[in-house]
């Protein structure tokens, strides 16, 4: 999660392993769904934006925030989802909800790093807790 403060953008970049994603994709909405068959883009771009926007949430400032889904890149094993938060013109405050992949497996953890105002923070979210308050105050 890196904060653009020229651009005011939050952009995020989620690393997923394709196997893992693929299988959440089919238990949720279609058990046919193939990733890196890019035969109906617009329909697994959906599933993708749908299933992230339902399992991470974002408040910035003490305010909820909804990023946008830009699109995907697949490299090796891992695909990567681009999203961004437009229109923040400062960051105090930020707020994590991760819960992408704890429905697959329980013993998932989702790292999430941070730079914003030039800082750098990281945490490990689980399970039992999904959430981090970090502040840049």
């Amino acid at each position: 999660i890196n904060y653009r403060q020229e651009k005011q953008s939050v952009q995020i970049t989620s690393r997923l392993f394709i196997d893992d994603f693929e299988n959440i994709l089919k238990q949720n909405y279609d058990e046919n769904i193939v990733l890196v068959d890019e035969e109906n883009p617009e329909i697994i771009d959906s599933y993708i934006d749908r299933y992230l926007k339902k399992n991470m949430e974002l408040v910035i400032n003490d305010k909820v925030v909804t990023f946008n889904f830009i699109g995907k890149q697949y490299e090796g094993d891992i695909v990567k989802c681009y999203l961004e938060v437009e229109d923040i013109q400062s960051i105090a405050s930020f707020e994590i909800t991760n819960r992408i992949l704890f429905d697959l497996q329980k013993d998932q953890q989702n790292i999430v790093k941070t730079k914003i105002n030039s800082k750098s923070k990281s945490v490990i979210l689980t399970y039992e807790n999904p959430n981090a308050l970090l502040k840049f105050n």
